[in-house]
């Protein structure tokens, strides 16, 4: 995710909560060498890091569950449906992911990035050095300049299926494969525009608004990913929740997460409780704090 690192005391504080309330060991997967690599490795270069250890991991090789948070999820979906040969994914936990694309890149939070991202921003978003240098830019998606996006950006429009001739009816499958798809998005979400982007809704191409539910986009009604096919059989939970981004309690965590990191898989969530004293967003300050930026890593855990 962008600006983290696996040695962070809160993405360790965020592993051992859930590896306490599961029972099921967690790991935190590194991708690249820390906050810059997360800025400007491209994700698809994101994904084959990830792709290459997740097949090392000998523990997952009956099947593994993936807690993703913010642009961790996007690397999360691309071992699903690129990784060839990689033990199976059982169930995706998204939180506050960027599914369908973001109008804005993220809160840059240090003087470094924010200079590379207003080049990047001078050179244009869907430009060869922006694609190459900025991760984000793998994700954006300006909903006036379409055609820009599609041309241009290297990451989403594949990840989603989104070019008419060159869909790819493998990624299709492998993502109706999971068993559980769990979208948690939240409420006063200020980082992803918008919100809603993480249960895939997004706004109109051409406009700035409203905002398209997930069921009456183009993605949905033509099951580009298997989105459709997964919600139909019941195996996709829209969860919302208060607070700002990435700002989850703990009695949320033990209701919308842990029952996925378990054997009870086939557990509906339960309705959804009141925010306890003891939520994450001190877990989330202090990773602000300590790298200025607002993304997290993918979070992977196999059940036994």
């Amino acid at each position: 995710g962008i600006g983290d690192a696996c040695k962070n005391s809160g993405m360790r504080n965020f592993i051992k909560i859930l590896s306490e309330m599961s029972g099921s060991p967690g790991y935190c997967l590194e991708i690249g060498n820390g906050s810059w690599d997360s800025w400007t490795k491209p994700l698809l270069k994101q994904t084959a890091i990830a792709c290459k250890k997740v097949k090392k991991m000998s523990d997952l090789g009956q099947g593994y569950n993936i807690v993703g948070l913010s642009q961790g999820n996007l690397i999360g979906r691309g071992i699903i449906e690129f990784c060839d040969g990689s033990p199976p994914v059982k169930n995706f936990i998204s939180l506050g992911g960027p599914h369908a694309g973001t109008a804005s890149v993220p809160l840059c939070g240090s003087e470094s990035v924010c200079t590379l991202i207003d080049i990047v921003l001078q050179l244009g978003i869907y430009s060869r050095f922006a694609q190459q240098n900025l991760a984000p830019s793998g994700y954006v998606k300006i909903p006036i300049d379409i055609a820009g996006y599609t041309e241009g950006c290297r990451f989403l429009p594949k990840l989603n299926n989104e070019i008419a001739n060159k869909r790819n009816s493998t990624y299709r499958q492998r993502f109706t494969n999971l068993q559980n798809l769990i979208l948690i998005m939240f409420e006063e979400d200020k980082v992803l525009i918008p919100k809603e982007t993480a249960w895939f809704g997004y706004y109109p191409n051409g406009a700035l608004h409203p905002v398209i539910p997930v069921q009456q986009t183009e993605l949905y009604i033509d099951d580009w990913i298997g989105l459709r096919a997964l919600d139909e059989a019941g195996k996709v939970k829209f969860i919302n929740v208060s607070g700002d981004h990435l700002d989850i309690s703990r009695n949320d965590m033990k209701t919308y997460i842990v029952p996925y990191l378990t054997d009870q898989t086939s557990i509906a969530p339960r309705p959804k409780l009141e925010h306890s004293s003891a939520s994450i967003s001190s877990i989330w300050s202090s990773l602000l704090e300590m790298f200025g930026v607002n993304e997290d890593l993918t979070v992977l855990s196999n059940d036994i």
